[in-house]
């Protein structure tokens, strides 16, 4: 299952976030199986570089949204899948500038996790 997810993820459809949105409600997809959140949010971040790095920053976005739950219910692979956004100095302007937003948003976070807040702070120095 985890290979289909990776491969839905990395899908070079255009409406590909919208995909990956609706299978975060597949039957086989749970946010407590570190796999199946490598296999599809992290292929998606990490392996999908034209969706992820969208010029309207949707990608950025949805990322922000999934760190932001995997904040408190497992910071360690949260701490995984930040890794495309912390490479921020790689991009253009424009998308340096949405990424860092992404960034601050979640710097931002109440509760934000040690290995978050470490990596985040070091991405934006």
């Amino acid at each position: 299952m985890d290979k289909w997810f990776i491969l839905q993820a990395t899908s070079p459809a255009a409406n590909v976030l919208e995909t990956v949105r609706g299978l975060l409600q597949h039957r086989s997809f749970t946010m407590s199986n570190p796999n199946r959140i490598r296999s599809l949010i992290g292929a998606f971040a990490g392996s999908n570089p034209a969706a992820f790095h969208a010029e309207d920053g949707s990608g950025y976005q949805f990322l922000v949204e999934m760190l932001t739950d995997l904040n408190s219910r497992n910071p360690q692979v949260a701490s995984r899948l930040i890794e495309p956004l912390i490479r921020l100095k790689r991009y253009d302007a424009k998308r340096q500038e949405k990424m860092r937003a992404a960034l601050e948003q979640l710097k931002g976070l109440e509760n934000l996790s040690g290995d978050l807040y470490e990596k985040i702070t070091k991405a934006l120095a």
